[in-house]
């Protein structure tokens, strides 16, 4: 018996209903159910996941959120970079450092040394590629036992390098095959650089070595350092001893005092200035360090004068430094070049000492203009800041400076007094922007550190309710701020007490502040960010820069050039933080996925264009 509602169909539409009718209806309810079941998929999809924020509002919402989003936006990082990720380079360019390329130079034609100096002009081949860290790299042990023990895969060093013998500060030992150690068991130096320091520290008149500080000795330049020992031992008595070396393909000090944590940078006595600006350091150091002072009449030792401050010292040690002053020298009445040179720039023997000559520059700025027969003559003012390599030049800088002050009569802190920015007055340094600018970074540190926090803890497991735990005080050791201004991110880690050193790059075409970086104790350079940075690669932990994209946008610069660099002297899980305007920012983030880096764009303060681009560099091992 037919049911009531099947009646009423069959008056409208007869007993029996025609065929198209029904595969009408057919269709329709197939459709209806597509329709509905994608309908309640993306229901079901609306409901069940979370969207991905590229944006957050505070510190507080990304430490709570980041356990979920940072991996997915991992994950869709990765998805959307994978058809335009940048290859790697090959093999040969492991150790490459742009504008150090020795082969190219011979070609154009440089000679007698000049091969290894730095020539970028000859460098800018085109290619885009991502170095590669060798076979064998590891993740470098932290701070401070990174600082004795190193992995011997991270450098490019021959068995013959560092077994042979050679000047106190490069001997080493292998602890095992795959580690060097630069100390015995005993935690005692076995090389002899604690007595080496104090001895200097007694020749110039001190009790020992831990009274450099309070003697003036704060900052100390090593020109070929080595491998670092005698940096190793001034960084345990809180003075900043940079390394300089000239570029070499293995071996390199520098490579070795950067793998130690310990600050340098290639440079070399050549043909050009060091990146520094005049008044820069308290003491020079050169043991064994393969320079002929005397050469190009005296143009070197202008050059160390040049960088030396007031009162400061030049320390050298050297087999060949026995003859002078000797008395089979003084009887004849006759001066080495040596002495001949250093009595021309007002320079005296403090003391020598078997094979370690000590002198001090002068404090009195009156010296030079009175003396008449084979004086240096006086550079002209314009040559006393700005020195971005530029030709060596026979005269003496810093004499009609207000920064002549001699390093005995200068603070001991790094904290300058509203006095002391006077000085710097010159050079467009506010005191009041001074201190805005280190307190606004004692803040921002403060949410670095706290922002790292759930980046470095997002993959292991957590109880609800659970805070992360801060990222370890010596999780980082090498850090470059690459547009330093003031140096506040480098106080703000001092007063943090964070086992950090900081290489302050004061930009070329920006603000000089470079003077008063160096004068608050730090590491610092001028450097041009279109060029490649002198040093190689996998140097540094983290990267900063607040302001520098906008800056080489308006300046015409590659920004993927940039990256390219930054990610050649990144070590492999290393992180970028970088803070600008939106458009630099976005613009930045669209090419970080290129560069393979895992990359969050935070908006620190609502209502501004300011955001803050967070990137960790992946371990890529092939």
């Amino acid at each position: 018996m037919r049911s009531s509602w099947i009646n009423k169909l069959s008056l409208i539409f007869g007993p029996r209903p025609p065929l198209s009718w029904l595969l009408l209806c057919l269709i329709s309810v197939l459709a209806l159910i597509a329709v509905l079941g994608s309908s309640s998929t993306n229901s079901f999809e609306s409901v069940t996941s979370i969207p991905v924020p590229d944006v957050y509002a505070n510190y507080r919402r990304l430490k709570e959120q980041a356990a979920i989003d940072y991996l997915d936006l991992r994950t869709l990082s990765l998805g959307v970079a994978r058809q335009r990720e940048l290859s790697l380079c090959g093999k040969e360019r492991e150790t490459y450092i742009p504008c150090y390329n020795v082969s190219a130079n011979l070609l154009a034609g440089f000679k007698d040394g000049e091969e290894f100096d730095r020539h970028c002009e000859l460098s800018r081949d085109g290619q885009q590629c991502l170095v590669r860290p060798p076979k064998d790299y590891k993740i470098s042990l932290r701070w401070p036992a990174g600082k004795d023990v190193i992995w011997s895969g991270n450098v490019k060093i021959t068995k013959d390098q560092f077994l042979s013998s050679g000047s106190m500060t490069k001997r080493m030992m292998l602890l095992e095959e795959n580690q060097i150690a630069f100390h015995s068991e005993d935690g005692l130096n076995f090389d002899g650089v604690k007595d080496y320091s104090r001895q200097i520290a007694e020749m110039i008149g001190l009790g020992s070595d831990t009274e450099f500080l309070q003697a003036g000795v704060r900052t100390v330049l090593d020109v070929g350092c080595g491998f670092g020992s005698f940096a190793a031992h001034l960084v345990s008595l809180k003075l900043m001893a940079i390394c300089i070396a000239e570029y070499e393909v293995t071996g390199s000090q520098v490579q070795l005092a950067l793998e130690r944590g310990l600050p340098a940078m290639i440079g070399n006595f050549i043909t050009r200035q060091l990146p520094y600006p005049s008044l820069s350091f308290d003491m020079v150091h050169c043991a064994q360090c393969g320079i002929i002072w005397d050469r190009k009449d005296g143009m070197f030792l202008i050059e160390v004068d040049r960088v030396l401050k007031p009162g400061g010292y030049f320390v050298l040690t050297s087999p060949t430094s026995k003859p002078y002053g000797s008395s089979s020298t003084k009887k004849g009445n006759m001066l080495t070049p040596i002495e001949e040179h250093t009595q021309r720039i007002c320079w005296s023997l403090l003391a020598q000492q078997d094979e370690t000559l000590i002198w001090q520059k002068t404090m009195d700025v009156h010296c030079h203009t009175s003396r008449k027969q084979g004086a240096v003559p006086l550079c002209k003012e314009e040559h006393d800041i700005q020195s971005y390599y530029q030709p060596l030049i026979p005269c003496i800088s810093g004499t009609t400076s207000k920064r002549w002050i001699p390093i005995q009569n200068r603070s001991s802190g790094f904290h300058l007094s509203s006095v002391e920015l006077e000085v710097h007055g010159k050079y467009w340094v506010n005191p009041d922007d001074y201190f805005e600018d280190l307190e606004f970074w004692r803040s921002a540190l403060r949410n670095y550190w706290s922002l790292l926090t759930p980046l470095i803890f997002s993959d292991h497991p957590k109880r609800p309710g659970d805070e992360d735990p801060l990222p370890p005080f010596n999780m980082i050791r090498n850090v470059m701020d690459m547009n330093a201004h003031y140096g506040g991110l480098n106080a703000a880690f001092l007063e943090a007490k964070r086992s950090v050193w900081v290489m302050n790059v004061v930009p070329t075409r920006t603000q000089n502040t470079l003077p008063l970086i160096l004068y608050q104790g730090f590491a610092g350079v001028l450097h041009d960010w279109c060029e490649s940075f002198p040093t190689y690669p996998r140097s540094y932990d983290m990267l900063h820069a607040n302001g520098l994209l906008s800056h080489l946008i308006s300046e015409g610069c590659s920004i993927m050039n940039l990256l390219l660099e930054m990610d050649r002297i990144l070590r492999p899980e290393g992180w970028v933080v970088l803070s600008d305007n939106l458009v630099a920012i976005e613009k930045a983030r669209s090419l970080a996925t290129q560069v393979r880096w895992e990359a969050r764009v935070i908006d620190l303060q609502k209502g501004t264009d300011q955001r803050l681009l967070v990137c960790q560099k992946p371990f890529l091992k092939k």
